[in-house]
């Protein structure tokens, strides 16, 4: 009995012709086949009529999926093969028990035959899917990849992806996949309250009847019977989950280790993703603060100001610069002057938002880029900055701290200029001002040179 590359049959049916004496209804039934492998049903067909054909196939679709059917036709039944779904081969034979069992476990030889070429195609066909994961390097992305991925590979339609966008604990970026309008924003709802799903918790794959994610498809309103749950095993903010919405059937094996192929492509690239962002982030970040570098701001300001241009947002810059700093590095020498600009930065992110830019500029200059914030809030802004710093102790040891002050520049997209260098320019001017006027002060980039 040959299959063509295309079928996918999830159960087999021989119809064997018998005189064997006696009739027995099609719906007794007996079941054989060793544990874990498709099991063999045994049924014994009289029927005389179209109508015992009908129930004998219904019976059968509605069986035990992977099952190997074998049908015993009385003498004289009338039973048409083609009705039976998916696959039939008609016989004639005399059976013993000797011949029956050796016709049942051929079928079942076959079967198995099937079921594993079935799964090497299937194999290859995920993983060949998988390949488009490695040219990818954004987890933004690669979540809802690999959702779409494993969606395609367990055979559902709905699921999500939660998952982290940058470096705090928060899960605050998702995917959504198969729900209709109404059901993702309940969703979408639920799961941006934040702190809900903890992703550091699961590991692995796992089949799920109750947990985190039943709990926000339930506040959601979504029924949900079990859930396929994978983790990428990343950390930090490349830590997220996959769930996969099952039906009343639930996942069997196979579905498991298709999930498997999926997840291990997954990690690979959110391993490599990682890689290449902490080589960006060490191109981008400067050595002695940890702050963000000269090349990152650059490329930072020219980034906001283009879409402050496109949604009609504000934008301002702070340029600040340690009054006298030169007196630490020649009093106290450039390892207390090093360690008093890393305090400097751990006291300026303190003072500004988690979407707002802080960089070292050079030696001890810095900037801070303030999205969505007009002029007279930055001023605001600079101007509690430079009384924070004022009232800070600088500790370098031993018992001793030192008092410093910072001169502040401050200048706003598009009032002084809708061009990076113009913007930085404009800031940086402002502060050499501040610091002509007596230093410990802030200047805007409007008020006369």
């Amino acid at each position: 009995m040959g299959v063509g590359a295309g079928d996918r049959p999830s159960r087999l049916a021989l119809a064997i012709a018998t005189s064997s004496a006696g009739s027995v209804s099609a719906d007794q039934t007996s079941s054989l086949g060793e544990a874990g492998g498709p099991p063999l049903m045994i049924v014994e067909y009289a029927g005389g009529d179209p109508a015992d054909s009908a129930r004998l196939s219904a019976a059968i679709e509605a069986g035990p999926q992977d099952a190997c059917w074998l049908v015993l036709l009385q003498e004289d039944a009338e039973l048409d093969v083609h009705r039976l779904a998916p696959r039939v081969e008609a016989r004639s034979a005399e059976l013993d028990d000797d011949s029956l069992v050796e016709i049942g476990l051929s079928l079942i030889h076959e079967m198995d035959l099937l079921a594993e070429n079935r799964f090497l195609r299937d194999t290859v066909r995920i993983m060949e899917d998988c390949r488009a994961l490695a040219h990818c390097l954004e987890p933004t992305e690669l979540y809802p990849m690999c959702l779409d991925l494993l969606l395609g590979a367990v055979d559902r339609e709905k699921g999500v992806a939660v998952f982290r966008r940058g470096q705090g604990a928060q899960n605050d970026a998702f995917a959504l996949r198969g729900f209709d309008d109404e059901e993702a924003s309940a969703l979408s709802g639920v799961l941006l309250a934040g702190g809900r799903i903890d992703l550091d918790a699961f590991e692995g794959i796992a089949v799920a009847h109750q947990g985190a994610f039943h709990d926000a498809f339930s506040e959601a309103g979504i029924p949900v019977d079990s859930l396929l749950l994978v983790s990428f095993g990343g950390e930090g903010r490349e830590s997220g989950v996959v769930a996969v919405l099952g039906d009343p059937s639930g996942y069997r094996a196979g579905d498991i280790e298709r999930a498997d192929i999926v997840a291990r492509h997954g990690i690979s690239a959110l391993a490599n993703a990682g890689t290449y962002a902490t080589a960006k982030d060490r191109a981008f970040v400067d050595d002695v603060t940890s702050a963000y570098n000269a090349r990152y701001l650059l490329e930072t300001v020219e980034n906001e100001i283009q879409r402050a241009d496109r949604y009609g947002d504000p934008l301002s810059v702070l340029f600040l610069d340690l009054d006298r700093f030169k007196r630490v590095n020649d009093g106290h020498g450039h390892l207390v002057g090093s360690e008093t600009l890393r305090s400097l930065c751990r006291l300026l992110e303190r003072c500004v938002r988690n979407v707002d830019t802080l960089a070292r500029y050079g030696g001890d200059e810095f900037s801070i880029v303030l999205v969505d914030t007009d002029h007279d809030t930055a001023l605001q802004v600079a101007d509690r900055i430079r009384q924070t710093v004022a009232d800070h102790s600088f500790e370098i040891g031993s018992g001793t701290s030192l008092s410093l002050t910072v001169s502040i520049g401050v200048s706003s997209c598009p009032e002084h200029g809708m061009d990076r260098d113009q913007l930085l320019d404009a800031a940086d001017r402002a502060m050499y001002r501040a610091k002509a006027a007596g230093r410990n002060r802030i200047q805007s980039a409007s008020d006369p040179g």
